[in-house]
């Protein structure tokens, strides 16, 4: 056999092998394109939701003295900008049929408030003509309870002040903890590094239950739309969780998202009185092959190759900086 034969051979039959290979190495390309834009998207809402928490129109509901961290978490102000933010981001801020769609895909939203939480997650109702029909609700405030197993009950917050219950005496009390000390007859409120041990502990175990609790429910409801993916909160750092109870914050998690052959799963937090981060996109020009990063909010016609949360990380993966031509915003 002439050696151009077996070339013709080696072809024939290798052929699709790499046509598939070369196919699925360009499926895996866009889905990574994809996932970097539905992550750079979700981060930005979430920090957008997040500002709203502390805006409130009432002088009385604003961060006194007593705690800079007493506001009134304005948790319908944060929902709407993340939504309209997540939307915008994600190409359907016209499609109504594309809005209700994702909500599918958002199992749960928390806000972490001063002395409680609420979760936003899908609800079943059926109206009066017996149909079946589903939305997001909000729980009613959840409060951060303690029982120390001796009758006795705490309510904590984000900082050191408490309401308490003496389970024997019956009577109340509330301020800070080290006001309370050796007047309450509850050991807890005795020890100020166990307090706020048991504090944190509390407060994080106490979103992390109700957040599984509303995940999995949303399962059930899930499977009932047609959807198959199991829904489940995701393995977050302990240290992670700390820092979301550090003030009041906006937390969301977006799961099974059909991109190519896998499926979109993340989650973000964000701060009620957060610096708003900004995102860089990293981008090749493809007519010079140069390499620039520059904020979301610009726009240049060049392939988006990766995101970036700072300046500093877009240099040392050798971008260079380049500035909004109209808006000087960098």
């Amino acid at each position: 056999m002439k050696i151009t034969d077996l070339a013709i051979l080696f072809t024939a039959v290798f052929f699709p092998f790499f046509l598939l290979l070369s196919m699925h190495t360009g499926n895996v390309v866009d889905t990574a394109f994809v996932e970097m834009k539905y992550s750079a998207g979700l981060r930005t809402a979430i920090q957008d939701g997040g500002e709203m928490l502390n805006v409130n129109e009432a002088q009385s509901q604003e961060a006194g003295y007593e705690s800079f961290k007493r506001f009134r978490a304005d948790k319908e102000r944060a929902l709407e900008t993340f939504s309209r933010t997540l939307y915008l981001n994600f190409g359907i801020e016209e499609d109504l049929q594309a809005q209700a769609a994702l909500w599918w895909y958002i199992p749960a939203i928390a806000v972490v408030d001063y002395d409680g939480y609420y979760i936003y997650a899908m609800q079943s109702f059926t109206g009066p003509d017996g149909v079946e029909s589903f939305r997001h609700t909000w729980s009613p405030k959840i409060p951060y309870a303690y029982y120390d197993g001796e009758g006795n009950s705490i309510h904590f917050t984000l900082d050191n002040v408490a309401e308490a219950y003496n389970g024997s005496s019956r009577l109340w009390y509330s301020g800070l903890q080290s006001e309370l000390v050796g007047n309450t007859g509850i050991a807890l409120l005795d020890k100020q590094v166990t307090f706020e041990e048991i504090r944190r502990i509390s407060i994080v175990h106490a979103i992390q239950d109700d957040l599984a609790y509303y995940i999995e429910r949303h399962n059930n409801l899930s499977v009932r739309n047609g959807i198959s993916y199991t829904f489940s909160l995701p393995v977050i750092a302990q240290e992670e969780w700390v820092n979301t109870i550090n003030d009041i914050g906006l937390m969301a998690f977006v799961q099974g998202i059909p991109i190519g052959d896998r499926y979109y799963n993340n989650y973000a937090f964000g701060g009620g009185r957060l610096v708003k981060t900004p995102v860089y996109f990293g981008s090749v020009d493809s007519s010079t092959g140069l390499k620039y990063y520059y904020r979301n909010t610009c726009s240049f016609p060049y392939d988006v190759q990766e995101a970036f949360s700072n300046r500093k990380e877009a240099a040392a993966a050798g971008y260079r900086e380049k500035n909004c031509a109209n808006s000087g915003v960098m």
